[in-house]
Parts: structure tokens; sequence; C-alpha cells
């Protein structure tokens, strides 16, 4: 299947449901954790189905904050907001046609999932700030990466959405539970960035295979893709050896986050007795300081493990992605705004 490489059971059992709903129009729900290749088998849907002429239109919905994420997909007109000075189609009339993949859709506010659920069912909305109905023929492939049964008991997804979009639930493995599909992704990413940096004959040899199929990918196709080209780069003859991958995927060293220890913790002391708040503390003042502190300190790890994509930290950190923009913001912190 065009773009995704594995040819183990679990994969096998993904093509087979993507051809058997590709010819539907009904609503597909893509389950499975950051980095197992969700916009992929969307692709694959649109490109199989009787809308392959169509467009094809991919909206990150944890990438967005509410406001810009309504415009984004129902479009505004002129006037609506501060910023709004002119009219603007939507990814939803955008994709008239065609299929809209909606990945990370429980980011979504629960307000907004009222109007998702108006599109599901009658096909229309309203750009922001008119009054006038649109009606629209799109397909709907949405994807995430948490328990939405989870979220619906929790109160913070709607029952009535989920149960809409979950006509069609297909589960993409993760990387640890196809690990025979290692070694061909693998090569393909080799050949991939080879090209790319022009060493063509670069090689895989056996020893770096065996410890790639021993360990066990939380970062699934995505972090073996990130340390494939990374062993390009750093290779300094036409052959991917061992020592060029980090320690933890050779089981050298534990894969950290980082922790706080006896001086970080006297430093953070040090800091709250120079604010004043040892002396003449502000209720809750001086928890709050150190809590700030601690937060800091690990979503500054995890994104340096993470190599600062935000989509990937939010989802280790188990944080809505909207809610970790605003953390790095309020700290100061550099990331990759992916």
């Amino acid at each position: 299947m065009t773009g995704m490489i594995g040819d183990s059971p679990p994969m096998r059992e993904v093509y087979r449901l993507t051809r058997k709903v590709a010819s539907s129009q009904a609503t597909v729900l893509l389950l499975g954790e950051t980095g197992t290749g969700k916009e992929l088998v969307a692709k694959a849907i649109h490109d199989l189905s009787p809308r392959r002429t169509g467009p094809f239109i991919r909206v990150n919905c944890g990438a967005l904050s509410e406001s810009l994420l309504e415009s984004e997909l129902f479009g505004h007109v002129k006037g609506a907001f501060t910023s709004a000075h002119e009219n603007r189609t939507g990814r939803f009339e955008a994709a008239h046609g065609g299929t809209i993949f909606l990945d990370e859709i429980n980011s979504t506010s629960y307000t907004l999932q009222v109007k998702l659920l108006r599109v599901l069912q009658e096909h229309e909305f309203e750009r922001v700030g008119d009054t006038r109905t649109i009606s629209v023929d799109v397909r709907i492939v949405a994807a995430t990466n948490r328990d939405l049964i989870e979220m619906v008991e929790r109160g913070k997804f709607r029952e009535d959405l989920f149960y809409r979009l979950n006509v069609l639930p297909i589960y993409l493995p993760p990387l640890r539970e196809r690990i025979d599909d290692v070694p061909p992704l693998a090569e393909f990413f080799a050949k991939k960035y080879a090209e790319e940096n022009g060493r063509q004959n670069m090689v895989l040899d056996a020893e770096t295979l065996t410890y790639l199929k021993r360990y066990s990918w939380p970062g699934n196709v995505r972090e073996l893709q990130n340390y494939i080209e990374r062993s390009i780069v750093l290779a300094a003859a036409d052959r991917l050896t061992a020592d060029l991958l980090p320690p933890h995927v050779r089981g050298e060293a534990p894969l950290r986050l980082g922790r706080l220890n006896r001086t970080d913790l006297e430093s953070m002391c040090s800091e709250l007795v120079s604010m004043g708040l040892a002396a003449a503390p502000e209720e809750g003042a001086a928890y709050n300081k150190v809590m700030g502190l601690v937060e800091k300190e690990l979503i500054q790890q995890v994104l340096r493990v993470c190599q600062g994509t935000q989509t990937k930290t939010a989802s280790r950190l188990g944080i809505n992605r909207n809610t970790l923009h605003k953390k790095i913001e309020e700290y100061s912190l550099e990331s990759d705004a992916r």
C-alpha cells in the first residue's frame, strides 16, 4: 500500500481494513499512539476511495487554539474578529468532494465538538461571524492518540460525537507490536536519507539491525526515522554501525528524562529565600513557585528527548498540545512548532 511499509500480521490487518472501508462513505476513526502512521492510513483511504480525484485536506486539531481552529475548519467573514480583514474559506469548504483528515481530534474543545457533530450529521455549518448556512459533501477521517472512551467518562469528550466518529475504527499497532517490520523500515529510511545527503551507498550492518529489533520504540516509526537520519549524518563511512545509535537503543543506558538532584532543590530553596517568600510568605506562594520550577524542568527534559517536537512532547507528558504550547511560552523554552 502506497507510503506504508511492513508485512507483519498486524499491518496486514491494517491493510485489509483500509481497503475495506475505502469504498464506503462512512466516517473512519484511526486509533493508535503518536508516530504510528495514522496520516498515511488516512491518505491511503482517500486514494483508494471514489473521492480520490477530490481534495485531501489535513488538519492537526492539537496545533491550534479553540478560536483559531474554529476559523481554520469553518472559515470566517470579514469583521468576525479583530484580525479578520477579509473573508476566508475554511478547511471543510476546501475539502468539498473529497476527504478531510482531523488529526488529534481529542484536542478539540467541548464547544467545538458540537459544531463537528453537526457537520457529521447534517453536512452543513456557518462560517465564523456569518449566518449563511453552507452545505458540504465531505468524508471525515479522524484520528486520536488518546482513549476517547475514558475521555467520555471524564466528561472531556462528547459521547454522541464519539459514537458518530467510531463507525469504522482502525487500530494502528505501535512498532513494538510489529517488530519484524523494523528492518524494512530502517532500510527504507536509510536509503531515503542517504540519497538526501548524497551518500547513496550507505548500508545497515547486521549488528545495527539486531539492536534496532531489540529496542521497544516508545516513539514508534517516527523515533526510528529520526535515529536513522541521525546515523546517516554522523556516519564517517558508508556503513551504519551500531556505535552510531544512541546508548539507550543499544541497551547500554536507560532513556532518562532527567530528575532534580539535591543541588537543584537547594537552588530552588535559595531562589525562594531571595524572593522573600521564606520571610513573609504569601499563602501558597512557596508551593506554587517550587511546583513551577519542577514543571519547567520536566517539560524542558522531555522536549530535549523529543528533539523539541511539541506534538510528541505533549503525548509523552499526557497533556493537551495547546496546554504544552502555553507552558513553553510561559517558561520561555525552545521548541519545534510541530
